[in-house]
């Protein structure tokens, strides 16, 4: 298994070990004593699989203060993949991180609780499955808007994005209550 961090060293892009012959492949997904070794929560408590056909972005969705850290992985298809630190206080608050995943490759990616998640689908269809560190709270949720210019995001995009009516209201970073966002670890200990 090899873990590698992305630009924000929190965010890591995870490579499982995966068996495989003429007969198709074996891999672990997830094994609490082995992820939690390398830093990773060892108690997730609910997963998640969308389907989206291309063109779809979803996102970027955060839970506060019923913060979710989620493991995801695309299972079939490809997505472009992104991470955007709103923890205040942090060094790298209002910066992003982004992956392209692939169900061919098997890689997963760690996004921590503080941070806004979102995705693109970038193959014909794809199924993202993720497992989260905190079960869905619709009270707490919101949305970052995905294209906010003091972000920044490049995303691959084919044409216009297909969106829900949560992420096309989506808020600009700048205009979220400071109430509304989390606080970087560091600030907390002060």
């Amino acid at each position: 298994m090899k873990w590698q961090s992305l630009a924000i060293p929190e965010v890591i892009l995870i490579q499982p070990q995966v068996f495989g012959d003429h007969r198709g492949f074996f891999m672990e997904t997830w094994q609490r004593d082995r992820y939690a070794a390398s830093g990773l929560p060892e108690d997730f408590v609910q997963d998640n699989l969308s389907a989206s056909r291309r063109g779809v972005l979803r996102g970027l969705h955060i839970q506060h203060p019923q913060g979710q850290g989620k493991l995801v992985q695309v299972i079939q298809g490809e997505v472009f993949d992104v991470a955007v630190d709103l923890r205040q206080g942090s060094p790298h608050f209002g910066q992003w991180a982004g992956v392209t995943l692939q169900g061919e490759s098997k890689q997963q990616l760690y996004v921590p609780p503080g941070f806004g998640h979102g995705y693109y689908v970038l193959s014909e269809m794809a199924m993202f499955l993720y497992k989260c560190t905190e079960v869905y709270h619709r009270e707490s949720e919101f949305s970052v808007c995905w294209n906010d210019p003091d972000i920044g995001i490049d995303w691959p995009l084919d044409g216009e994005p297909l969106l829900s009516d949560k992420d096309r209201q989506g808020s600009r970073l700048r205009d979220i209550p400071a109430v509304r966002l989390p606080l970087y670890a560091a600030i907390r200990e002060d």
